[in-house]
């Protein structure tokens, strides 16, 4: 794979992720590509199993942001470090992720393996903040204005 090809692959991404498209966030998946969302959990595994995982996506998440930052790229893989903030509805509570990807590229494009890790930050509307891992570490904490 190459920088470019890894580049454009995280902006299709990012897209589809935006635009709550699940759709075209499956078609960027081999028909038996792996998804493996955090370390502890079976990944999923098929884009059938991939496609119901971005509907659920698009119907529980709003005003989404992404970004990320290409850390290395190697003939099979890539690595990148990504960001994202949403509003999860209905609950209306703000999330922001942080997290590395380790992304696994055929010839043609398509993603043949995903792996993530991430940390979250979630908001409530009262200004509850908690953390993640340690969920139930919630207090109140001031929240940075600005981006995020």
């Amino acid at each position: 794979m190459t920088h470019d090809e890894f580049k454009s692959w995280l902006e299709a991404y990012g897209r589809a992720w935006k635009s709550g498209d699940a759709t075209a966030a499956a078609d960027l998946f081999f028909d038996d590509a792996t998804y493996q969302e955090t370390p502890f959990v079976e990944p999923m595994r098929g884009r059938a199993e991939i496609l119901a995982y971005w509907a659920h996506i698009a119907r529980s998440q709003k005003e989404i942001k992404f970004g990320y930052e290409i850390l290395a790229v190697t003939e099979r893989h890539g690595m990148a470090h990504w960001w994202a903030s949403f509003t999860h509805v209905p609950e209306k509570t703000r999330v922001n992720l942080d997290g590395i990807f380790v992304i696994t590229l055929g010839s043609n494009g398509r993603c043949a393996a995903l792996r993530e890790w991430w940390q979250k930050k979630q908001t409530d509307p009262r200004g509850v903040v908690e953390l993640s891992p340690s969920g139930s570490r919630a207090s109140r904490l001031a929240t940075r204005t600005g981006s995020e």
